[in-house]
């Protein structure tokens, strides 16, 4: 475990880290979320499981994510780019699936886009596979989305 790794603090958010994932979001995607649907989605409830990564008294990562009966849907999992390939990813998923286990969710399954080649190596060496895809899936260029599965329980060591 390198030294960012082992400082990554990953807690649910407060309404002060908002500001921190809008800039992280815009930074981080082409076709961004609105400040209003991240602000809906850091809320935590019986339906959303939010989380962030905080390193140096910073927000450097962001997980959002909806409990659908015995599966969590990651909607969204963002990294600063000053801070990708430092474990920031790894913290918010393992963080994810331990809270799903202990909810007694099943399986974790999200979309990413067919181009990001970088993102679905990621998943794949977290343990995810390919079970789907959906055609035309993002609104901003139409499209494919993969769909990726994983067992909520024993998240491997990448």
């Amino acid at each position: 475990m390198g030294d960012l790794e082992a400082a990554i603090t990953v807690r649910t958010p407060r309404p002060e880290d908002l500001l921190q994932v809008v800039e992280l979001e815009n930074r981080s995607f082409v076709d961004p979320w609105s400040r209003v649907a991240l602000e809906q989605e850091l809320v935590s409830d019986s339906l959303r499981l939010p989380l962030v990564a905080e390193a140096a008294a910073k927000v450097v990562g962001y997980l959002m994510a909806w409990k659908i009966v015995d599966q969590l849907h990651v909607m969204n999992i963002a990294t600063d780019p000053d801070y990708r390939r430092q474990g920031v990813g790894t913290a918010l998923l393992r963080a994810a699936a331990g809270q799903a286990v202990e909810m007694g969710i099943v399986e974790i399954t999200l979309e990413v886009r067919q181009s990001n080649q970088g993102a679905r190596a990621f998943y794949l060496r977290h343990g995810f596979i390919e079970t789907g895809l959906r055609q035309k899936y993002y609104v901003d260029n139409g499209e494919d989305a993969i769909i990726m599965t994983r067992r909520a329980s024993g998240l491997p060591e990448p």
